[in-house]
């Protein structure tokens, strides 16, 4: 009875073993493709480049209270030849000397195909936003320089999409420093009117 009892275990532990190793193999033959398949697409996170920044209006009233108007034109590119990328939920605004200084506008959710570029061109606003002490002060600073930094940052999640499979969602941050310089005309009567210099690039975390 007991040799019998030892055959039956010694048969199970046989069967465990192979079935550990077909999962195994499974498991690095599902990495094997996966690998494969990142060599063949080579996928690149998107590209984001700010090309036009207008600032109607910059203006501290009150000791420590900012109000901001900004349009500005945000350019995404995909530059993957096979890869589509979802956007999902993209919140953009302004900060100075990394303080926000804009309500966050959301843009539409969009799909970008490969090589696909999309442009938008929201309004940033921020109305009497507290601001630090220190920020008005180095407002004024800047204005006698003659040029200030305002960074317009995104803030979203993107899914990648090859053929019909779709990714999880992975975490979009954006920083685009934006350069504004000063002359005699950028004061009119509604606050300090000032235009991008020239486009910048981005940089990109995903």
């Amino acid at each position: 009875m007991s040799k019998h009892c030892g055959s039956h275990d010694h048969k199970r532990r046989k069967l465990y073993r192979r079935l550990f190793a077909a999962f195994l193999a499974f498991i690095i033959l599902v990495l094997l493709i996966v690998f494969i398949i990142w060599l063949v697409l080579r996928p690149t996170k998107p590209r984001f480049s700010l090309q036009d920044a207008a600032v109607y209006q910059f203006n501290l009233s009150g000791p420590n209270l900012l109000t901001t108007t900004v349009q500005i034109s945000l350019v995404s590119r995909n530059p993957n030849d096979r890869i589509g990328v979802y956007y999902d939920r993209l919140v953009v605004y302004a900060s100075y000397r990394n303080q926000q200084v804009t309500l966050g506008t959301v843009l539409p959710s969009t799909y970008q195909g490969d090589n696909d570029v999309i442009v938008w061109s929201p309004f940033l606003n921020g109305a009497s936003v507290p601001v630090s002490p220190y920020l008005g002060l180095a407002i004024g600073q800047d204005q006698t320089v003659g040029y200030y930094i305002l960074n317009i940052k995104v803030d979203g999640r993107v899914r990648w999409k090859v053929g019909t499979w779709i990714s999880g969602g992975y975490h979009l941050y954006v920083n685009c420093p934006a350069y504004f310089r000063l002359d005699s005309h950028s004061d009119s009567g509604n606050g300090v009117i000032v235009k991008l210099q020239v486009p910048v690039g981005c940089s990109v975390d995903v």
